[in-house]
């Protein structure tokens, strides 16, 4: 993959999934989990619980309780992304890849499963292939920004890597070289803007 996609492309994977998702609410955890929220005295969502496990970054224990969570209920959504989220961090890219996947047969309205099998596909350099998971997060959810935005720079990045390879053929055109000047600038300046 040219190193001007990779650098553009931004792994999102920390975000809120949308309220529409239909999430599974447990009761209060026991074991290792805190049971409650600290600051005012409420159970914690099985998510929530998760979330607070991956803040204290104990990957290991954190995708062993998110698997225990999904034994139980299987189709708890935000469980499930984060799972995912916690193998391509753990540097599990095939089984991100197939957890993202499941996801998007199962629950094909939510656009971030897409998106990030989109980010994964472009880090492997799979320009073709990140496009059409962008396409597809947005066909799920129109207005889902990050997906237009992460489709914006993979064409700026295909832009660049198309006139880099002009330029390579015919080093002599003046008009490529500026092209690609051009197309490096504004990665540089988009790369500055995240």
């Amino acid at each position: 993959m040219p190193a001007i996609a990779r650098s553009i492309f931004v792994l999102v994977l920390a975000l809120a999934l949308p309220a529409r998702a239909q999430v599974a609410e447990a009761g209060p955890l026991t074991g290792t989990m805190p049971s409650v929220d600290a600051a005012d005295q409420t159970p914690l969502t099985p998510a929530a619980a998760l979330k607070e496990m991956l803040r204290k970054d104990d990957k290991q224990a954190a995708l062993q309780f998110a698997n225990d969570l999904l034994v139980k209920n299987p189709r708890d959504v935000q469980v499930r992304f984060m799972r995912a989220v916690l193998l391509a961090d753990m540097n599990k890219p095939k089984q991100a890849e197939k957890a993202l996947d499941e996801m998007t047969q199962d629950f094909p309205e939510l656009p971030e499963p897409y998106n990030n099998l989109a980010v994964m596909h472009a880090n492997e350099g799979d320009l073709t292939g990140a496009e059409m998971y962008l396409q597809k997060a947005i066909a799920a959810q129109p207005n889902y920004v990050t997906a237009r935005e992460n489709l914006g720079d993979l064409y700026v990045a295909l832009a660049a890597a198309t006139y880099d390879k002009a330029a390579q053929m015919a080093p002599a055109n003046g008009a490529i070289q500026k092209k690609l000047a051009m197309a490096r600038e504004l990665t540089t300046k988009l790369r500055s803007a995240r």
